[in-house]
């Protein structure tokens, strides 16, 4: 009995090893990695600057730390979706100034045309507070998929721009985008000068 047994065993293993082979192989489709959003929370922004606002309580307000920053620059560090949005601030000193900052603002918008599918402009009035704008949502691979700015039209400027760390795939960062944009939409209606 042993003895047929051990001569069956190589027959039935060699059986097992060349009956599951599959040769047929396709390669899997790219995907994505499963987004799990955070909880909307705000809080508020109290820094010693002439201006304060709500923002999400996963980011993390910093200071710029870059070459050429100047004092009430910060970055809004959304570190979970490896993206910034990079808020810049200047005293405004009078109208010549103001156009100039304004046009930079479409400009540095625009400049993304070539690569944007499409770029939607909105206004921002809150009169009460003395908070006008324009916002842009750029859509496309684009560096920046919103921008905007924020100014009382006499004597403050303040603009955001958001960015990703990573190389723009607009179709996998979307979702990411349409979260951190209601995160946008709370800090500009929830945007106050100081003075």
């Amino acid at each position: 009995m042993k003895f047929k047994q051990l001569i069956c065993f190589p027959f039935v293993a060699l059986w097992f090893l060349t009956a599951c082979q599959n040769h047929d192989y396709s390669p899997k489709p790219k995907a994505y990695f499963r987004i799990v959003f955070p909880q909307k929370d705000y809080t508020t922004f109290t820094k010693p600057v002439p201006f304060s606002f709500e923002y999400p309580t996963y980011a993390t307000v910093e200071q710029d730390q870059s070459r050429d920053a100047q004092k009430n620059w910060y970055n809004l560090h959304f570190k979970q979706f490896n993206g910034f949005l990079h808020l810049t601030y200047y005293d405004v000193s009078g109208k010549g100034e103001y156009d100039e900052m304004v046009e930079d603002a479409r400009k540095l918008a625009f400049k993304h045309t070539i690569k944007a599918s499409a770029i939607d402009q909105r206004i921002i009035n809150y009169p009460n507070r003395k908070v006008y704008g324009i916002y842009y949502a750029i859509e496309g691979n684009t560096a920046s998929s919103v921008q905007f700015f924020l100014t009382d039209s006499a004597k403050h400027y303040f603009r955001g721009a958001l960015y990703f760390n990573e190389r723009p795939q607009y179709d996998s960062i979307a979702p990411v985008v349409k979260f951190i944009k209601q995160d946008i939409d709370t800090l500009i209606a929830t945007f106050k000068w100081k003075n």
